[in-house]
């Protein structure tokens, strides 16, 4: 396949990545039991995977391309903004992860459209921005599938999920203030 044409594996699983949103979305503000939520949780699960999928596809296969470059963040970013404001629902401090979430991702773009004006750019994800995906699917599949889970358990997850997102967001300044200084 073209590596810089869009059909390409990868990028049909992060065109999937987006289309289940919507039925993230319905399925968990319509959940009524516990079946209900299960299901919003097995979405996410669904999508957390293909996102993986999509990368190793795309490494091992070659399968790499300028539309995937675009497509899969965004596709994470929709997916994750869609969980985390559909929990502001359910949990009562949600809206900080929310909050620090976009802190995050607008400091990205940002800096992301600073640097391709200095004809530079940042390929792909560092670990720590992974690291805090990961933890971020993780905690929110589980407040997805049990919306009566204590609290202190539910806000020690927020906790963790916003934990390791300023952490990203610290270290991905640093890098960015970095890149920043040595093309200046």
């Amino acid at each position: 396949m073209n590596k810089n044409g869009w059909l390409t594996i990868p990028n049909l699983l992060s065109i999937f990545r987006i289309l289940l949103i919507p039925f993230f979305v319905y399925s968990y503000l319509t959940a009524a039991d516990q079946q209900g939520y299960l299901l919003s949780s097995l979405i996410v699960v669904v999508s957390g995977l293909t996102d993986f999928a999509d990368g190793v596809i795309a490494r091992r296969y070659g399968q790499i391309s300028e539309v995937g470059k675009l497509l899969d963040p965004v596709a994470d970013k929709l997916t994750q903004m869609a969980v985390a404001f559909s929990l502001v629902v359910t949990w009562e401090y949600m809206w900080i992860v929310v909050a620090i979430f976009l802190v995050k991702e607008l400091s990205l773009l940002i800096n992301d459209i600073l640097l391709l004006r200095k004809n530079k750019k940042m390929d792909g994800a560092k670990w720590y921005g992974k690291v805090s995906t990961m933890v971020f699917y993780g905690s929110m599949v589980l407040l997805v599938a049990f919306p009566d889970m204590n609290t202190g358990a539910a806000n020690a997850l927020m906790a963790l999920t916003a934990f390791f997102l300023l952490l990203s967001f610290v270290l991905y300044t640093r890098w960015f203030v970095h890149m920043h200084r040595k093309h200046s």
